[in-house]
C-alpha cells in the first residue's frame, strides 16, 4: 500500500480551466488527496469580480472532474477534494 501526501499544489493561469489542466489535475490526485490551485493574478480581474471568476473556475473544474471531487475557495486559492464515494 503506498502512502498518499494530502496536499498538492499547481497554479492556474491565464489559459484558465482547459483540457490540458484538467488532465494535470487527475494526474495529481494520483499522489495526493487533496489539491491546492492558486489562481494567478493574470488569470482573473481584480477585487469582486475576480471572487466570481474564482467560484465560476472552481464549479466547472468539480464538474468537469466528475461526483467524487469537492471544492472550496480560500481568497484566490481552490482547494479540491478526492472522495472515495460520490458526494451529491
Amino acid at each position: 500500500m503506498s502512502a498518499k501526501k494530502t496536499i498538492g499544489k499547481i497554479q492556474l493561469g491565464k489559459q484558465g480551466v482547459t483540457d490540458n489542466f484538467i488532465g494535470c489535475l487527475k494526474n495529481c490526485f494520483n499522489t495526493h488527496l487533496n489539491i491546492r490551485i492558486s489562481v494567478l493574478k493574470n488569470a482573473r480581474p481584480e477585487g469582486a469580480e475576480g471572487k466570481k471568476k474564482v467560484k465560476e473556475m472552481s464549479e466547472e473544474i468539480v464538474k468537469r472532474l466528475g461526483e467524487n471531487f469537492t471544492a472550496k475557495i480560500i481568497g484566490f486559492t481552490i482547494i479540491v477534494k478526492k472522495w472515495r464515494k460520490s458526494r451529491r
